[in-house]
């Protein structure tokens, strides 16, 4: 039986293994431990085994892990659909949020972030599918999002976020993630300093590091498999 921490060492070599056929060094790619169903005990031990960065979707569980492993010191980042009546735990207790995906969510986050934290890092997601089933705003309304939430105090807009549909279609996939990353060059070109491409998961973290991304979240290749249904990361 593998352990999380045997695990965490498998994917981080396929990391660095899809950095290098990329043509980049493995250290551009932060590895997202999503922990997300899986109880502190879970955390703790990604934790001990080197693990910094953890991803979390639903608020309250998110935030009793915070609360629960604060003395470790980890980086926390909100990945989830968020809704307006949950956004000022979110902006108390997160480091960062990548599912930014209209203007109203980031301007609750903005104004409930503590003047006393640094400002919360955001990555607005990108429906690059275009599924009716998908969180995200529209390429084409993307510009438009941005350079109003990198206007917003207490907000560091630091790149963009998608959720590719399930394929095995490894041009496709490759396609999509390319979307994301044109996206970026062109805000880049438009004056904004964006440093991040979330994306990837379990099952297509090559392609996606393959089309520039800096930070994959990973759940199932970590934790093994969830305590309850969910879309797998």
């Amino acid at each position: 039986m593998m352990t999380i921490s045997d695990r965490l060492q498998a994917v981080r070599a396929r990391v660095a293994a899809a950095a290098v056929a990329a043509g980049r060094a493995p250290e551009e790619v932060t590895l997202l431990a999503v922990s997300k169903t899986w109880p502190a005990a879970a955390v703790r031990e990604a934790a001990a085994a080197g693990q910094q960065a953890f991803g979390e979707n639903y608020v309250q569980e998110g935030v009793d892990k915070i609360d629960a492993l604060r003395e470790l010191g980890l980086e926390w980042h909100f990945i989830g659909p968020l809704q307006s009546n949950k956004t000022r735990q979110v902006a108390s207790a997160f480091d960062w949020v990548h599912s930014i995906d209209r203007l109203k969510i980031a301007e609750r986050l903005s104004a409930q972030r503590d003047v006393h934290l640094p400002p919360l890092n955001v990555c607005i997601q990108v429906n690059v599918s275009g599924e009716d089933s998908k969180s995200g705003v529209a390429p084409d309304e993307v510009a438009a999002l941005a350079h109003a939430v990198a206007d917003l105090p207490r907000l560091r807009l630091r790149g963009l976020m998608c959720i590719p549909e399930p394929t095995g279609d490894l041009a496709l996939l490759r396609a999509r993630f390319a979307v994301l990353r044109t996206l970026q060059a062109e805000l880049i070109a438009a004056g904004l300093a964006l440093d991040t491409l979330s994306m990837g998961m379990s099952h297509d973290i090559e392609p996606a590091i393959a089309e520039g991304a800096t930070i994959v979240r990973v759940g199932t290749a970590i934790f093994g498999e969830r305590t309850r249904p969910e879309e797998s990361h």
